[in-house]
């Protein structure tokens, strides 16, 4: 036997599932056709439905290695059929692939109905066949067509096939059993009343074979048959009325698959997909802050810093009471961020008292409010767009922050004063705001500043303002923004290190501050709501197993948060992704592999926008395809009621949960 025979032999035992054989007078055929599924399958049923030819002996030929139940007189295919799920439900199967035997169905394709079961579990399975190279009955093919086009008027959906049987029933899925027809129409009504209840059918390519007309052995017939079928249309149609069509929308409510589609207008921007949905959240946050913003800089502060600026004379008391005012002002704005709490962590206890040049990284608009909460004795440097900003900017300039265009040189004599007067000067030594939240090359001016002025510096690291309100995104997300002050560096006259070195290893030290505050702050409920974001508005019940996983983040977190040794990481049963997901986005360093066999439920986590890149989904339909060369270091496996292969299931961490 092949070793590929052997791997679907596998797959078959994993998946719970045999192969059913219903015959009557096959005799020239069944025992080739028995012969090759047992090579693929190896649980076969075979229900002799009372032939009068050799079937018997045929059978009896293949010992134990089959089980046979024998109709003592034909009692048509239909009853074959149930015969043959009661027994294999009995014997504890989930699946049954069915088959005929006259040689039509080629065993090999057997492989093709394990990959469909996996990768679509709980589906019906019906092979399509290639008939347009194939010579049949006029009758049959008219048949088909026909049979194709009720069952569409009577479920709403569309098949090229719906005669075949060479199939795969979910025997859980099954219902009517008890009203099945007898005779082949049968396998119609299976398909229509699986319809009826919501149950996934899945088409998948076939081969056929259909022997010389001489050699072929056929029961159509033709009179008798087509009016048995056109009655079972009839009974069909006015049942779908008043029972299909009922249940089906039941089912679709009940089962989350009405407005299952994604609402691009939430989801895309000009095609592309959004790295976070526009939720309502997202909206009327937005909506608020940006009201709150319009209506106090330009209605309220903007007029009275004119008013205030025009009164009397601009005495160095007066400035101060005006950077007091704006820190005032900072300190209510960092406490009321629409979904954002702020956190400041001093673990020297700076004060800021003695001027110094405080660096810091850039992440968001929201940074100035947050630093300027600290102490009022702050002045900015910064660029041309803030400078001249038509909201604020007239603020600014008042305040004496500074453009960084006039050059150091010129800025020096200014920037001086302010420090004698007790100001420290804040500087953004990267220039621009970080559209990944890294800390990008820092410029060498503030370091010159330093020097110059002969001024401490006070390193500070900014981490969740970019989140909350990302570079490329005008809309306010869920988050929580921390800013830690690092210890003073004093001036030293003997430090002749160049600007440029000084520069580069600052940068250094803010990068590790920032890594280790973010391996701190960034846990899986710090990610909550940028999982949501990520699922949002992709379909009713895609929203609706995201939030089910969400809602039990507490059962589940603990297996990420401490999952930082671990260099490669396997999931299995990953679903949607969520766990996943969250898995990479707190691991940044570690590999995560998550692997799915429901090719929908892996398709809608392929296509979950701006994935990490420690984070790969994978379709896994047989056993070989859950390794990826290399060992894992941990296994979790997610729920599901599909047995694994035990390599896997060896040493794995099971989790409840349907990600």
């Amino acid at each position: 036997m092949r070793e590929p025979h052997r791997e679907i032999q596998a797959e078959m035992k994993r998946l719970r599932a045999c192969v059913l054989i219903p015959t009557f007078n096959n005799a020239g055929t069944l025992g080739r056709v028995v012969e090759e599924v047992l090579a693929y399958a190896p649980d076969v049923i075979v229900v002799n439905d009372g032939s009068t030819d050799s079937t018997a002996d045929i059978l009896a030929g293949f010992g134990d290695r089959i089980t046979v139940v024998t109709h003592r007189v034909n009692r048509g295919k239909g009853a074959a059929l149930r015969t043959g799920f009661t027994r294999a439900t009995e014997a504890g199967f989930d699946y049954t692939v069915t088959l005929d035997s006259d040689g039509q169905h080629l065993a090999e394709d057997i492989a093709l109905f394990a990959d469909a079961i996996a990768s679509h579990p709980g589906a019906l399975i019906v092979g399509e066949r290639d008939l347009s190279d194939v010579e049949i009955n006029g009758k049959s093919s008219f048949a088909n067509k026909f049979s194709n086009f009720w069952f569409c008027v009577q479920t709403g959906r569309h098949l090229r096939d719906t005669q075949t049987g060479f199939r795969a029933y979910p025997l859980r899925q099954l219902r009517g059993l008890g009203l099945l027809t007898s005779r082949y129409e049968a396998e119609l009504e299976l398909l229509v009343l699986a319809a009826w209840h919501g149950t996934d059918i899945v088409s998948i390519p076939i081969h056929v074979y259909y022997p010389p007309k001489a050699e072929r052995v056929s029961h159509f017939r033709p009179g008798m048959d087509f009016a048995r079928i056109s009655l079972l249309n009839t009974l069909l149609c006015g049942a779908a009325i008043l029972y299909g069509a009922p249940l089906r929308l039941w089912n679709a409510l009940r089962r989350r698959r009405l407005f299952n589609g994604e609402f691009r207008p939430f989801t895309r921007r000009k095609g592309v997909p959004k790295e976070a949905a526009t939720t309502l959240g997202r909206l009327s946050r937005s909506v608020y802050a940006l009201t709150f913003f319009v209506v106090n800089a330009l209605l309220i502060l903007q007029p009275a810093a004119m008013i205030y600026a025009m009164a009397g004379r601009n005495t160095d008391r007066k400035k101060y009471r005006f950077h007091r005012a704006l820190q005032r002002i900072s300190i209510f704005l960092q406490r009321h961020f629409p979904g954002a709490p702020v956190t400041c962590e001093n673990p020297a206890e700076e004060t800021l008292d003695k001027p110094a040049i405080i660096i810091c990284n850039h992440q968001s608009h929201l940074d100035l409010p947050v630093i300027m909460a600290r102490h009022p004795r702050m002045v900015f440097l910064t660029n041309d767009w803030v400078w001249n900003n038509p909201f604020y900017g007239r603020l600014i300039r008042y305040a004496e922050y500074l453009p960084v265009s006039e050059g150091i040189e010129t800025l020096l004599s200014k920037l001086r004063s302010l420090r004698d007067r007790g100001y420290s000067i804040v500087v953004f030594p990267e220039g621009t705001r970080s559209a990944d939240f890294s800390i990008g090359r820092f410029h060498s001016g503030a370091f010159h500043i330093a020097r110059e002025l002969q001024m401490d510096i006070v390193p500070m690291v900014l981490h969740g303002a970019g989140h909350y309100l990302p570079k490329r995104d005008f809309m306010f997300r869920k988050g929580r923004i921390t800013l830690r002050i690092l210890p003073r560096i004093p001036y030293d006259a003997g430090d002749t290190t160049p600007s440029v070195r000084r520069a580069s290893a600052y940068r250094a030290l803010l990068r590790r501050e920032y890594a280790a505050l973010a391996r701190r702050v960034e846990d899986a409920a710090y990610f909550r709501s940028y999982l949501l974001y990520r699922y949002a508005y992709r379909g009713w019940s895609t929203v609706a197993r995201c939030k089910s996983a969400l809602s039990r983040l507490g059962n589940w977190q603990r297996h990420i948060d401490d999952g930082t040794e671990s260099a490669r990481v396997r999931v299995v049963n990953s679903g949607i992704g969520v766990f996943a997901l969250a898995f990479a986005l707190v691991n940044k360093e570690t590999e995560v592999y998550a692997f799915e066999s429901d090719i929908r439920l892996h398709r809608i986590a392929a296509a979950t926008p701006a994935l990490p890149p420690n984070l790969h989904f994978l379709n896994a339909v047989r056993s070989a395809d859950f390794e990826t060369g290399a060992p894992f270091d941990r296994t979790y496996i997610l729920d599901s009621p599909t047995r694994l292969p035990a390599d896997i299931e060896r040493g794995a961490v099971r989790i409840p949960l349907k990600s």
